[in-house]
């Protein structure tokens, strides 16, 4: 069985590339985490994790990570990620993603009333959201990245 992760960190980055999977790398290096492989998982966070800046992890660890992107070849075109946490009364809370053809702020609304309908049809109290997102106006190959980094 795999430990359950005890630290999450919120991160966000937008990037230009000579391809698609290079804008998204950029991305992630942006953001903070491009060293590491990503394990995309689903949307929730295990009771007791503890919010921290900047997760310490070694280059090239399996990483659990809840995320959105979004890349685009289409100059001037406006994109956008996001993500969301809703947390709950000391338990266990739930990850929301989203990415679109939109801006910061509406892609942050998004995943904000997603974590808030998450609550709702779990029967849960919703006790506040925590929203991330960046945009980026596409020059030739951009790419938007926000993501829920787990950690042990």
């Amino acid at each position: 069985m795999l430990p359950t992760p005890k630290k999450f960190t919120m991160v966000a980055g937008a990037a230009e590339g000579a391809t698609r999977l290079n804008a998204f790398d950029n991305a992630l290096l942006a953001a903070g985490i491009g060293n590491l492989n990503l394990l995309r998982v689903s949307s929730i966070l295990p009771p007791n994790c503890q919010e921290v800046a900047k997760l310490d992890i070694p280059p090239g660890s399996l990483t659990p990570t809840a995320y959105g992107s979004i890349v685009s070849e289409t100059p001037g075109q406006k994109v956008a990620a996001a993500v969301a946490i809703g947390f709950g009364e000391d338990d266990y809370g739930v990850i929301m993603e989203y990415s679109g053809e939109c801006s910061k702020e509406e892609a942050e609304a998004m995943v904000t009333k997603m974590a808030e309908e998450a609550f709702r049809v779990r029967g849960r109290h919703l006790v506040r959201v925590e929203a991330k997102g960046i945009d980026i106006v596409v020059d030739k190959c951009g790419c938007a990245f926000a993501a829920v980094a787990l950690w042990y």
